[in-house]
């Protein structure tokens, strides 16, 4: 059923109001099948020298034990601009829901993780590996169903990141703005106009909901303005936020420049 006949559809087939909105409800609806889950952990870190204790972390115990796992493309980043600086970023990819769930049971099973990461995971109160740590679950969208690796990682070149998440008042209007990347092409005219997509996921757990994240690789920061220009004067992009159905449909957005630790997987 086409966007705007959600509603109109169900008078016209002599629907309660209580049908309609079950079939708005399932037309926002995204299939899970062969969708990415995706864990977005962000440390606060402590000052001075003890900076780089879950960076440590990460490069020597836990991304040896993903990848032994089957978890792979595991991203670390530093903030290079944007709030709550300094702060680790870690993004974890899962294929279902009950890879993130069985995590932490899983890699605790692995005596080699526990032994690589025993400062880490055995910090004393008197001496903790970081100051605070929040977590956000996130599903991929359809349109974007898994990480793509960008251009630059795959030729080992220097390569920033612009991460975004948009935050709505309703889960109507967060639910239409996933729609307009998705079956409203967004994602397809950021491809074509050179902004590189690593991942869209929808907040299915965490803060500030509803809302989505998304991020994208560039060059450089010359690379990102230039490409948002070619974005902005897009006519297909000009017609699709000016379509009125997607009015309104996110209130807040946040806005990061990331740089990749040097053994970071994406």
């Amino acid at each position: 059923m086409k966007r705007r006949s959600f509603l109109s559809a169900g008078v016209a087939l002599g629907m309660t109001p209580v049908m309609a909105r079950s079939v708005l409800a399932e037309s926002f609806t995204q299939a899970a099948a062969g969708v990415q889950y995706y864990e977005w952990i962000r440390y606060r870190l402590l000052p001075g020298n003890r900076q780089s204790l879950v960076a440590d972390y990460y490069r020597d115990a836990a991304i040896p034990a993903l990848n032994k796992a089957g978890i792979k493309t595991v991203g670390v980043f530093n903030i290079k601009h944007g709030p709550d600086a300094p702060t680790l970023h870690v993004i974890v990819p899962h294929p279902t829901m009950d890879s993130v769930v069985t995590l932490n049971d899983r890699l605790l099973d692995d005596k080699s993780f526990v032994q690589a990461g025993n400062r880490f995971l055995n910090a004393p109160m008197s001496d903790p590996a970081f100051f605070t740590m929040e977590k956000s679950i996130l599903k991929a969208f359809t349109g974007l169903p898994e990480i793509q690796i960008p251009a630059q990682k795959k030729a080992n070149q220097p390569r920033i990141f612009q991460v975004r998440t948009y935050e709505s008042t309703s889960l109507v209007a967060s639910k239409k703005k996933i729609q307009m990347f998705n079956e409203g092409g967004e994602i397809a005219i950021f491809k074509r106009t050179g902004l590189q997509p690593v991942l869209f996921g929808e907040t299915v757990a965490g803060t500030k909901m509803p809302s989505l994240v998304y991020i994208l690789a560039f060059a450089d920061l010359n690379d990102l303005d230039r490409n948002w220009n070619v974005f902005r004067n897009d006519p297909e992009w000009g017609k699709l936020k000016d379509d009125p159905y997607y009015a309104d449909i996110h209130s807040f957005t946040n806005d990061w420049i990331w740089t990749p630790a040097p053994f970071s997987q994406i």
